[in-house]
């Protein structure tokens, strides 16, 4: 039978999955801090429930825009849920998120104000609360209103319904809160562009002489643009004149936001040590799901040079070199013992023919 920090280990793996897709953790494990308590926050209609993904709002700076979401209570006892707005980041691994509870948000997470009359989060500011009875739905309103001198492009943010602990029920530490993502773009002109720094290349030789052995290339990708994109990534390698050439491919990156930056590595097996080595790391945007960007999106490279000196092979040339001079001296040492012997016999005749 699987224990419940095993089911919310899973709970929570499946939700990072979700947050992939666009939509934020949908799922509280049974270990919440009101035990077997399950529920949902979706974009909605004032009716419910519309089955959209995310909200994805385009606006003008200025511009308020009113819309819902709906929390979904699954569980067969009351729960109470506390609604808050916070800007959206992508993790490392490249998953979609939002700030750390207790974070004040920056930019569009704090132009949301959820609920009839509600605010948007300041630091210290109060999150709107609801009760949602068992196995019920509440739809709450929110509206974004974009600062009339917001900068052009995407500004992610998302709306979290954070789990009210029961006065008395037994804590637990992690952060029972799952929420829905919100696409913002701000009218403008979009500029979608990445860049590529930070190239440094070292090569690893491999300890067979008779074998390649590979090149690490680090880079850094960084959206310098306004909009998020993703990116692939292929680097290669050659030796001088072009020989040996090799190639290998990065790490797609899904999704980077603006002012976003990722390093990460390649490794280009099959380079040969023939001294200097050299190459490009290709950096190839890609737009993001349904997104429109209407402009070229340029691809970017920058260049890398190493030196792949071949210490196996010189190893192995110093110990053929060591091998060829051990025999010879071998061989003149053999040689100077017979001679010696021959002497030393020719002495000793002509000493008895002397006394004969």
């Amino acid at each position: 039978m699987t224990s419940r920090p095993a089911r919310a280990a899973l709970l929570l793996a499946a939700a990072s999955l979700l947050s992939a897709l666009g939509t934020l953790p949908a799922t509280a494990a049974d270990d919440a801090p009101l035990p077997g308590t399950t529920w949902t926050v979706e974009p909605a209609t004032a009716d419910g429930p519309d089955g959209r993904v995310s909200h994805r709002i385009d606006a003008e700076p200025g511009q308020t825009v009113a819309d819902h979401v709906a929390v979904t209570n699954y569980s067969e006892h009351p729960a109470t849920f506390e609604l808050y707005a916070s800007d959206g980041l992508v993790t490392a691994d490249g998953q979609f998120d939002l700030l750390p509870s207790g974070t004040t948000p920056v930019d569009s997470g704090a132009w949301v104000s959820v609920g009839e009359g509600g605010v948007p989060a300041t630091e210290g500011s109060t999150p709107m609360r609801v009760e949602v009875a068992p196995e019920a739905t509440v739809t709450v309103p929110f509206t974004l209103t974009v600062p009339a001198d917001a900068t052009p492009g995407d500004h992610p943010a998302g709306i979290v319904a954070a789990l009210v602990p029961v006065a008395g029920e037994q804590q637990v530490s992690f952060d029972a809160r799952v929420g829905v993502r919100l696409h913002l773009r701000v009218a403008g002109d979009v500029l979608p562009t990445l860049a590529v720094t930070d190239v440094q290349a070292g090569y690893s030789p491999s300890w067979n002489p008779f074998a390649p052995g590979s090149v690490e290339v680090e880079y850094t990708v960084t959206n310098e643009g306004n909009v998020r994109l993703g990116a692939g990534i292929t680097a290669d390698a050659a030796g001088p004149f072009g020989w040996a050439s090799t190639s290998g491919e990065g790490v797609a990156q899904r999704e980077l936001l603006p002012r976003q930056a990722v390093t990460s590595t390649v490794v280009l097996a099959g380079t040969w040590p023939l001294g200097p080595v050299s190459g490009e790391v290709t950096v190839v945007p890609v737009v993001v799901g349904d997104d429109v960007v209407e402009v070229e999106v340029p691809t970017v490279a920058a260049g890398w040079s190493a030196w792949a000196l071949p210490w196996a092979q010189l190893a192995l040339l110093a110990l053929a070199v060591a091998a060829v001079l051990l025999v010879r001296r071998t061989r003149r040492r053999r040689e100077l013992a017979t001679q010696r012997r021959i002497d030393a016999a020719v002495a000793a005749l002509d000493r008895e023919t002397v006394d004969a």
